[in-house]
């Protein structure tokens, strides 16, 4: 029974507890839908306390508008209340120099990020499901990810203000349809799924059916796998990098993060790279924008290059060795 299932992946990877209060990010796809109906399905067993948020990205015109006011009869005939945000995910995108699917999930989770600072709530609900993580396992195995982004998207994923909880993601898009067509509900169609503009539309209509006709109909079970066994491995090697960081690391009342080279010098190599990794959460917040040529460019900095030396990083961070450290900083903004 699809209900069980879910509650299964719940208790699997304890994404719920009791009176939690929870922000559901609702599109109006399918996908939200069947995780708002869901979740208000576990509303009396968990005491849960729901609400919705809802933001229109302005990509599609009046399609765009018809979502909202779907959004919002949905949650008037559940009498759950909703937040609306907006914003103008292609013109952002032009601006900041990034694709339109970047530029969308970053508007979107800072939206929730400031209704859930509003309303108290520390834990978000997103719809994704296992042909999603599939999908963007494929994406960042082409990219050229390492163990972290080959994990794919964890059930639950702390950020700085709030949890990020994905009930479905165990749950096959046939499920979700079959679930949906079940109960008799409604959902909007989003136009832009189809177009194969987007890398992840491409990997979904072309490259997915193709590695499933051509190499193994089975392609998809077999990242999701992958992805989970990659996720343990890797969250035992992050929990050991953390205390390996903050017992080699000092943090000054500036905000500043000095490491100490030479005991950093003593751990194993993927070691190393994951206490840069802490180090630049911690100070920046998250690793946007960060690439390969970043890493190599630190391991420059300490392997090779001279002390005083600086490497400039994304989001105005710097990292200068002196003669014992590293010293990660913000730059600071003149005028």
């Amino acid at each position: 029974m699809f209900i069980d299932k879910v509650k299964s992946t719940i208790k699997k990877y304890d994404i719920l507890q009791k009176q939690d209060k929870i922000l559901v990010g609702l599109s109006g796809g399918i996908d939200s839908v069947a995780l708002l109906y869901i979740l208000c399905a576990l509303k009396e067993e968990y005491l849960l306390d729901i609400h919705i948020a809802h933001m229109n990205h302005k990509f599609r015109g009046k399609e765009s508008d018809e979502d909202e006011r779907f959004c919002r009869d949905l949650a008037q005939n559940l009498k759950i209340d909703i937040s609306f945000g907006e914003a103008d995910v292609p013109k952002i995108a032009r601006e900041k120099g990034i694709s339109p699917e970047e530029a969308g999930r970053q508007e979107r989770y800072d939206f929730f990020r400031r209704i859930a600072l509003k309303k108290k709530i520390k834990k978000v609900a997103v719809g994704h499901h296992k042909d999603d993580q599939a999908e963007t396992v494929l994406m960042r195995a082409i990219r050229g990810s390492g163990m972290a982004g080959l994990g794919g998207m964890s059930p639950t994923k702390k950020m700085q203000d709030f949890t990020i909880i994905r009930p479905l993601i165990e749950i096959s898009r046939r499920e979700i349809e079959d679930f949906i067509k079940d109960k008799d509900l409604e959902f909007r169609h989003d136009s832009s799924n189809d177009k194969v503009i987007f890398t992840r539309n491409r990997v979904r209509h072309e490259l997915m059916p193709y590695l499933e006709k051509n190499f193994n109909p089975n392609i998809k079970e077999i990242l999701v796998n992958m992805a989970e066994n990659l996720r343990t491995e890797n969250d035992f090697l992050e929990k050991f990098a953390k205390r390996k960081f903050r017992s080699m690391s000092e943090k000054n009342i500036s905000g500043e993060i000095s490491i100490n080279i030479k005991n950093f010098k003593r751990q194993p190599k993927a070691i190393r790279k994951r206490i840069l990794r802490s180090a630049l959460e911690e100070l920046k917040g998250n690793l946007r924008r960060f690439t390969y040529q970043h890493w190599k460019e630190m391991e420059d900095l300490i392997n090779k290059r001279p002390t005083n030396s600086v490497v400039d990083l994304p989001g105005e961070v710097k990292i200068v060795k002196d003669k014992s450290s590293l010293v990660l900083k913000v730059k600071t903004r003149k005028g």
